[in-house]
């Protein structure tokens, strides 16, 4: 893959760094025609069942999540070790690579992931292989947490759970800057969410955040209204979990999107994202909010590529190009703090 391409008249504003990324591959231009086909239908006859037959949309929600199970049978990368931790609420695993440090030196980065999913779907089996990978391309452990999600949770207790899996990561004597976040679509989101919580709480901030397409925006009437160049979502997907939170919960009215805050005092991030998606609009305010608050930001805006397109790195070489990105920025923040421990310990 070519270097990326700085395009200035796409420039927000320093210290945000926009970069577009080269050319889609034929593999992922065949991935779009494929998603526009399946998936996209799949997930729009979803949403308009939710309005139109509410008694359906459990059954559409247990399908999902047995989908999810099914695919314990797909095995981790190999060289991948895996150990599990269980919560009172959930649970999540500890992934890394064979020939790299496991996860009791704690003198070490460590990658907090939370899965996407729209907070409805998905688990440690289905983004397994995606969190194994980032292991092994940064060198670094990975905690990949499985978060509880609705209807069982409502927006405030997923965002506790993540708020349990980072303490525990102190807890267990992480450096806060040593702790790095990751996620993807709505687990993306909920990288910026905890990053925020933590600010609120007084506890110390992580070292960066990595999201891949986050969902940051639940306000469905601020959302850019042509969705039809994106392959896999639509502005009705998203409104689903919104609408699923308030009918067992009630409305948001105590639970602030990550684009709701003020995000001085956040770490370096990285937010990758395809051209076409609908969630380029949460991503380019993300960045702004960067922007506006003086945070360090780099915004890969990748050519073409579909949502969560790191998912399908097995096939993709656009995926694998992307997740080496996500290792790459995440060494970037790692090495400089090793320099400067090996400083102190001279």
């Amino acid at each position: 893959m070519s270097l990326p391409v700085v395009d200035p008249s796409e420039s927000i504003a320093e210290p945000v760094r926009i970069e577009v990324m080269n050319r889609a591959g034929l593999g992922m231009l065949a991935a779009q025609a494929v998603s526009r086909a399946t998936v996209r239908p799949a997930l729009d006859f979803a949403a308009a069942l939710r309005t139109r037959r509410p008694w359906m949309s459990a059954s559409m929600l247990k399908l999902a999540n047995s989908c999810e199970k099914a695919m314990a049978v797909v095995p981790a990368p190999r060289g991948t070790r895996i150990q599990r931790v269980r919560f009172p609420d959930f649970r999540a695993e500890w992934l890394w690579h064979n020939t790299h440090s496991d996860p009791s030196c704690v003198d070490q980065s460590v990658v907090l992931y939370f899965h996407g999913g729209v907070f409805l779907a998905g688990g440690l089996h289905s983004h397994r292989r995606l969190a194994a990978r980032i292991a092994r391309a940064a060198a670094l452990p990975v905690f990949n947490v499985d978060y509880r999600l609705l209807p069982t949770a409502g927006f405030g207790d997923i965002v506790e759970d993540a708020l349990t899996a980072y303490r525990y990561l102190l807890e267990r004597g992480f450096a806060p800057a040593r702790i790095l976040l990751g996620g993807d679509s709505a687990g993306a989101g909920l990288a910026f969410s905890l990053a925020l919580a933590a600010r609120e709480l007084g506890l110390p901030m992580p070292g960066a955040i990595a999201a891949i397409a986050p969902w940051a925006d639940y306000n469905p009437v601020g959302r850019r209204a042509d969705d039809s160049r994106d392959a896999v979502l639509s502005t009705a997907t998203l409104a689903v979990p919104v609408a699923v939170h308030a009918e067992r919960y009630g409305a948001l009215q105590d639970i602030r999107s990550p684009l709701d805050h003020e995000f001085h005092c956040l770490p370096p991030i990285l937010i990758q994202v395809g051209s076409d998606e609908v969630l380029r609009h949460d991503a380019e305010l993300l960045a702004s909010r960067c922007a506006r608050s003086n945070v360090v930001c780099t915004l890969q805006v990748w050519d073409r590529a579909i949502h969560d397109f790191h998912l399908a790195a097995d096939m993709l070489p656009d995926a694998r190009a992307a997740i080496r990105e996500i290792a790459e920025f995440y060494r970037s923040i790692d090495e400089p703090d090793r320099r400067r421990a090996r400083g102190r310990r001279i």
